[in-house]
């Protein structure tokens, strides 16, 4: 399975459905395909990007149901209980989000800078229902769900960095042992003790992850 094809498994119903940064809309496509919402809003920065979205669900468009919108994250998006955003960094989800209020559902898919957006929303009392991992057969991804208010779940500092969910998750093992591997050859190279005592460091902490050791 691609990566969309995952990504719309986490999607659940709702009455309107908004996909910020959608690229070429297909995750749209399977919500409005599905009748998994009764209306629809894709929006991008980019118009050339958001007109990709617009050819594949020109139908959808001229019926009503689907709008669609070129913007600046979440400034144009109104009415939207379920917003997803997925494919571009947690730095750029962060600052989308740090000047709007924090959608009343949502879905998150970082393709990096996943601790950093996973912190960013328990400081403000975010519940996050899930936050796993999963894969495309070729990489790996994090996927962030779960409300605006309400926080529930105590966070170590593992589930922190890769998860909650992740960590209970045969696909993280394998994520997990895949970067560990990587790091270790980066200590063949030159480079100065500092670095190679980050690099360790950082090693240190995925096997004791691995090991069950670091909760």
């Amino acid at each position: 399975m691609d990566r969309i094809t995952k990504l719309c498994a986490y999607l659940d119903k709702c009455a309107v459905f908004a996909d910020v940064a959608c690229d070429h809309g297909y995750c749209t496509k399977y919500m409005l395909d599905n009748g998994l919402c009764g209306s629809a809003i894709v929006s991008d920065i980019s118009e050339k990007s958001l007109s990709k979205a617009q050819v594949l669900l020109a139908d959808y468009i001229k019926n009503g149901v689907c709008r669609a919108v070129c913007c600046n994250g979440l400034e144009k998006i109104k009415g939207a209980d379920t917003v997803l955003i997925a494919g571009i960094g947690g730095e750029e989800i962060i600052k989308i989000l740090s000047t709007a209020e924090i959608p009343q559902n949502f879905v998150f898919q970082p393709m990096k800078n996943a601790k950093e957006l996973r912190s960013f929303l328990l400081q403000r009392g975010c519940d996050l229902t899930c936050d796993d991992i999963f894969t495309d057969g070729k990489n790996y991804y994090f996927i962030i769900k779960g409300k605006a208010r309400g926080r529930k779940r105590k966070y170590s500092q593992a589930c922190l960095e890769y998860g909650a969910d992740s960590l209970k998750n045969p696909v993280f093992t394998a994520f997990l042992t895949a970067e560990t591997e990587k790091k270790k050859s980066y200590l063949s190279r030159d480079m100065c003790d500092g670095s190679r005592a980050e690099i360790q460091k950082s090693i240190d902490f995925m096997q004791g992850v691995l090991k069950g050791e670091i909760k």
